[in-house]
């Protein structure tokens, strides 16, 4: 693993084949405590919020198959979360909603996200790892922050709240399809599918569901 030095915070460009705990090693070994991997989900779609995870795992409870959520399946996201959240030391959510993100941007609801999660970590983490070239800012002055490219691929912990943050913006949309039986929010989970964007078409946008600054509703 080497590091790049760009200016603080740092950022870890080349790593190891496959997620395992070389960053967080790399941490301990300068004296850090408590390490998080942080990931999001749900930048892209066009309902719902976004979801950010912080993950403290257990290194002596390993949890086989951990690795970016995108490569697993609905059912191997389950079983792995449920793992997770049985066996890691510490783990957080927090999320952003549909209004606060038209009412900001993207970008900065997620790094929102990220910062309430590790922020709301208990016990405290003393390091993070994030998923990705940016970190939030805003930080508590004594948490290290690294950012980690690709890290939901490279970094256990990454990989961990990625499942996290996956799944459990999949169970809100569940809930929000309940509420709002029309948009199938169920199955695409508010990404902009043609099933999606025909019920927009037809039905138009729900406030505090859907992101009226991404189009086509910022179209309409």
């Amino acid at each position: 693993m080497t590091l790049h030095a760009s200016g603080s915070p740092l950022l870890f460009e080349a790593g190891p084949q496959g997620p395992d705990f070389s960053f967080e090693d790399a941490l301990r070994d300068s004296g850090h405590h408590c390490v998080a991997g942080v990931d999001e989900a749900g930048r892209g779609p066009l309902a719902g919020p976004v979801v950010a995870a912080a993950v403290v795992l257990d290194q002596t409870k390993p949890i086989e198959g951990l690795t970016d959520s995108k490569a697993l399946t609905a059912k191997r996201r389950n079983i792995l979360f449920d793992a997770v959240m049985a066996d890691a030391r510490a783990v957080s959510v927090a999320s952003v909603c549909a209004a606060s993100i038209d009412a900001s941007d993207i970008r900065k609801a997620s790094l929102a996200a990220m910062r309430a999660c590790v922020t709301g970590l208990a016990p405290r983490a003393d390091a993070a790892l994030f998923d990705g070239r940016d970190v939030p800012p805003g930080l508590p002055t004594e948490l290290t922050a690294k950012s980690v490219i690709k890290g939901d691929a490279r970094c256990l912990s990454v990989a961990a709240a990625s499942i996290v943050a996956k799944v459990s913006r999949d169970r809100m949309l569940a809930t929000l399809c309940t509420a709002h039986p029309g948009y199938g929010l169920s199955g695409h989970k508010g990404y902009g599918s043609a099933a999606h964007r025909d019920a927009i078409g037809r039905l138009g946008g729900v406030v505090r569901l859907h992101r009226f600054t991404f189009r086509p509703l910022s179209e309409r």
